[in-house]
């Protein structure tokens, strides 16, 4: 079997020469280095029986060094669909997280949310308890976060653009709320947004959240409605997300990808992403520099 193993460095480590022919010593039949951005991005083609395996002995001998890798089947590696998560993917934040600020009860409800993207409680009770306890928060904080508090993650619009120019589709589907999906979907590029509401009375939250909420199953029929919608095959799609609620879409997808994800999401991902930004799903993708959209 063919693979290509990608190799991908970040603002804080480069990608060295070294750090490469480290690598192709432990490849069995490495080709020559196919360089897709200088000291950040670098293919290795080999061939073996078990690709995962061979990651697992590189992963294993370069677990202190701050690089990203990841090993596929060589071979039809640019995709057609990108189904994202937003919070502390697209986004640095959770949205849920710093309304909860607005209150003064931040700290009472991430420790929900950390529970839930970790898988230690399920997603949908979670989401009503939490949108409980900011019953009463007005509209106006809720402009506020998203004016001041909600930075993008950087590599998001590359990321989005690129793909978009090369004819894919660009999906967020989020386990948060429309507010904010809307509007980091409209700056970032998204081609559509999918998302939960937010219920208001008087310019105040009410303490629900619409029905039904859109968790783990909703994010799996997402990218299966719209794989079939757009006609493609299953392995022309990617996901990428960091939580418990995200795993069901990273393992339907062709190229399930965890982006600074948690244990649970990381181990049964295709691919982790740990170090870099966004713009390492592109070099996952086989993009060269040249041909990111900045």
């Amino acid at each position: 079997m063919k693979y290509t193993l990608t190799l991908i460095g970040n603002s804080a480590t480069a990608l060295t020469e070294t750090l490469v022919a480290a690598a192709g010593s432990l490849l069995p039949t490495p080709s020559a280095p196919d360089w897709l951005a200088p000291d950040a991005a670098c293919d290795l083609h080999f061939e073996a029986e078990d690709g995962k395996a061979v990651e697992a002995t590189i992963r294993a001998s370069f677990s202190d060094t701050k690089i990203d890798l990841a090993v596929q089947v060589a071979g039809n590696r640019k995709k057609g669909l990108l189904v994202a998560d937003m919070d502390s993917t697209i986004i640095q934040q959770e949205c849920i997280d710093e309304l909860a600020a607005e209150l003064g009860i931040k700290d009472r409800i991430s420790a929900i949310t950390e529970r839930a993207m970790r898988g230690e409680i399920a997603f949908e009770p979670a989401l009503k308890e939490r949108v409980g306890l900011l019953k009463g928060l007005p509209l106006a904080s809720l402009e506020k976060v998203y004016a001041e508090r909600i930075v993008e993650t950087p590599g998001g619009r590359a990321l989005v653009g690129t793909m978009r120019a090369n004819g894919a589709t660009c999906a967020l589907v989020s386990g948060g709320f429309t507010f904010f999906t809307e509007r980091v979907a409209a700056a970032v590029g998204f081609n559509l947004n999918r998302a939960n509401t937010l219920i208001f009375a008087d310019d105040k939250l009410t303490g629900e959240v619409g029905e039904p909420i859109l968790g783990r199953y909703a994010k799996i029929e997402s990218l299966v409605n719209l794989r079939e919608e757009l006609k493609l095959a299953p392995h022309a799609t990617m996901a990428v997300g960091d939580g418990a609620n995200d795993l069901g879409m990273i393992e339907e997808a062709g190229l399930g990808v965890a982006f600074h994800a948690k244990p649970v999401v990381a181990e049964a991902a295709d691919a982790r992403i740990d170090h870099g930004d966004l713009t390492a799903l592109l070099y996952l993708q086989g993009y060269r520099r040249e041909e990111i959209k900045c």
